[in-house]
């Protein structure tokens, strides 16, 4: 099976997890996200598998979701999963993919479910 972890290394959440993988014996994929973020259609698809609204995996405390109003409760998936996309600064970690399921790593033990 093949596992991906979408990935921030500083921080420490996202370190844990990819430990937590590691630990099993399990070398996962890493994509660090901030560096090449998802495009819309992947993100629409992970936040499908997780079962997710676009704003529960938006990192609301970031500057950037005030500063570019999304907040705004007339903006719809298209418009969040585009913003996500344009700053993936937004986007909660750390997000690991396995067998066609998703997880997200809050806390990080989360995301041993897709295993």
């Amino acid at each position: 099976m093949t596992v991906t972890i979408l990935h921030n290394p500083r921080c420490s959440k996202s370190r844990q997890a990819l430990q937590l993988l590691k630990d099993r014996g399990i070398e996962p994929g890493i994509v660090e996200y901030l560096k090449t973020p998802p495009d819309a259609a992947e993100l629409g698809r992970i936040l499908d598998l997780l079962g997710l609204a676009p704003r529960d995996l938006m990192r609301r405390k970031e500057s950037v979701y005030r500063d570019l109003g999304l907040d705004d409760p007339a903006l719809g998936r298209a418009d969040l999963i585009a913003a996500m996309t344009e700053n993936p600064i937004l986007i909660e970690r750390p997000i690991v993919l396995a067998g066609g399921k998703a997880a997200l790593g809050r806390p990080p033990e989360n995301v041993l479910s897709v295993l």
